[in-house]
């Protein structure tokens, strides 16, 4: 039987997973955005371990909302991306400065 502290162990690891990437990999944007979102899904496995276990629906109803947040960034972030490539024909988040407008 799975208790509450496998679950957070796992979340705990994937966001830990999620911090390592964002650290060493600065230049491509595409792995940024997946650190990311594996951040938030592991706050959100977190957040439904909770709920489940305490009871209460209130983790669940918010993770609905960091789900849409999530859908936005990803949206705008690879919006961004691909003003970048049309403009650079790269991916390197050190070239972002040259889309000043």
């Amino acid at each position: 039987m799975l208790t509450l502290s496998h679950y957070l162990t796992l979340g705990a690891l994937l966001f830990a997973i999620a911090v390592v990437g964002i650290f060493l990999n600065r230049r491509n944007i595409i792995v940024l955005l997946m650190a990311i979102e594996l951040m938030l899904l592991a706050v959100n496995m977190n957040f439904i371990a909770f709920s489940h276990y305490m009871g209460d629906a209130a983790g669940q109803v918010f993770v609905f909302f960091i789900l849409t947040v999530a859908a936005a960034e990803a949206a705008i972030g690879l919006a961004i991306l691909m003003a970048l490539f049309r403009n650079l024909s790269t991916v390197n988040v050190e070239d972002l400065d040259s889309l000043k407008g």
